[in-house]
């Protein structure tokens, strides 16, 4: 019976612990709850914003897109864009024109692929992928934050796109 009681104590003592470890290292880490879509949406439009001042500054137009992918991969994103000024350039009579909106895009899937800014790959863009700087990436504490501008010089495209991220990294 004193083994039994004894064996019944250590049991007991064993799990006590063990628990007792494991709420420490739950409570020691604690993953990082991923932002709302209406926490995104806030800072969205103010990123926007800073990146429509910013264009205003360079005297420069084009399409801005903000996005935020929760997690450690890229496996789906919040994304907002806005018209600065245009959308596109009208063709003429020796050039096609350019869809700024497919460009800005071109330039966040290339970071979503990549994980770093648009132009800045150390491999060929694929297809779909122009290769144009412009866009900017960065990883936050939830995720990873992308931001895209087009219609301007290259530099002017990512102090463009710097503006916008100033506002969302730090919340990311």
């Amino acid at each position: 019976m004193k083994k039994l009681l004894l064996a019944v104590l250590i049991l007991f003592a064993a799990n006590w612990a063990a628990t007792a470890i494991g709420a420490q290292t739950s409570a020691a880490v604690k993953p990082v709850k991923p932002a709302s879509a209406k926490k995104f949406d806030v800072l969205a439009t103010r990123a926007l914003e800073a990146m429509k001042k910013r264009a205003a500054e360079l005297n420069v137009g084009g399409v801005a897109v903000v996005s935020y992918a929760p997690g450690e991969s890229i496996q789906g994103w919040y994304s907002r864009m806005a018209v600065v000024g245009r959308m596109k350039d009208e063709p003429t009579a020796t050039a096609k024109g350019n869809n700024l909106l497919g460009i800005a895009y071109a330039k966040a899937a290339e970071m979503a692929e990549t994980l770093q800014n648009s132009g800045t790959a150390t491999r060929p863009p694929m297809t779909g992928e122009f290769g144009w700087q412009g866009g900017v990436v960065a990883r936050g504490r939830s995720g990873y934050v992308i931001v895209a501008f087009s219609g301007g010089k290259s530099e002017d495209d990512v102090q463009v796109s710097r503006a916008g991220l100033a506002i969302l990294q730090p919340e990311f």
